[in-house]
């Protein structure tokens, strides 16, 4: 049984993925939910289906005006503001040797610089009315490295980093990290070493379909006053990464 969820929610990266699968779960739970992403049609499809609760505009992470007015847009279809679930990311991985610096560079941005942008945005608001929520979307790589994924996990440990001082810094508010496995989503189509590419096709014939986070992130918004879910780790059973 879905436990009902009263609050307005932002979404990143909700165009496909985690984030799209994170929007059904919320919306579903009777959450508002206002999405964002770079692909305003998808936005647009999703928000149709799922009706009057759900807002959207399009959203550049790497961009602080972008997302300032992407929070002001949410706060006047709904008001003030719960919960910040900052899950855009990208993940072009590569070995170190290949000196991808354009993709290393765009992983901070959006990775990295995206999260800092989103908090930024929401905190004066969370810390004026009192309470909040941010909820990061990290990586397993945050806490194991391989082969290709050097920077890749880098900026997911950042991630891991910026929303454990986020705690530490504002412990009346929440904040909640999500590192999920593998999972089955567009994540790493921007792969752009072949072998590399074929190497991530095999670890997803056994992945996550992306409704398990989505459950996961629900799941930590919907804790009673009082409860701070500080991280959720969900892998796919079996040996994976």
């Amino acid at each position: 049984m879905t436990t009902p969820i009263d609050r307005t929610i932002l979404v990143t990266g909700a165009s496909s993925g985690i984030g799209e699968a994170a929007v059904r779960e919320l919306a579903g739970a009777g959450a508002r939910v206002f999405i964002g992403a770079r692909r305003e049609d998808r936005l647009k499809t999703l928000a149709d289906e799922l009706g009057d609760n759900v807002g959207w505009q399009k959203l550049d992470v790497t961009s602080a005006d972008s997302f300032e007015a992407f929070v002001a847009a949410a706060g006047a279809r709904f008001g003030a503001i719960d919960t910040l679930v900052n899950n855009a990311g990208i993940m072009p991985l590569s070995m170190l040797a290949d000196l991808k610096r354009d993709e290393w560079t765009r992983m901070i941005d959006v990775n990295i610089h995206g999260v800092l942008n989103g908090i930024a945005a929401v905190l004066p608001g969370f810390l004026a009315q009192g309470s909040g929520h941010i909820i990061n979307v990290a990586s397993v790589a945050a806490h194991k490295i391989a082969p290709t994924a050097a920077v890749y996990g880098a900026t997911k440990y950042a991630v891991w980093a910026i929303t454990e001082g986020f705690r530490q810094e504002h412990p009346t508010l929440r904040a909640t990290t999500i590192c999920p496995g593998v999972v089955a989503t567009e994540l790493g189509h921007d792969i752009t070493v072949p072998e590399v590419a074929a190497g991530m096709e095999q670890l997803r014939q056994n992945a996550l379909t992306p409704d398990a986070i989505g459950r996961a992130i629900a799941y930590a918004i919907a804790q009673p006053d009082g409860v701070h879910v500080n991280e959720i780790i969900v892998r796919p059973a079996g040996p994976t990464f």
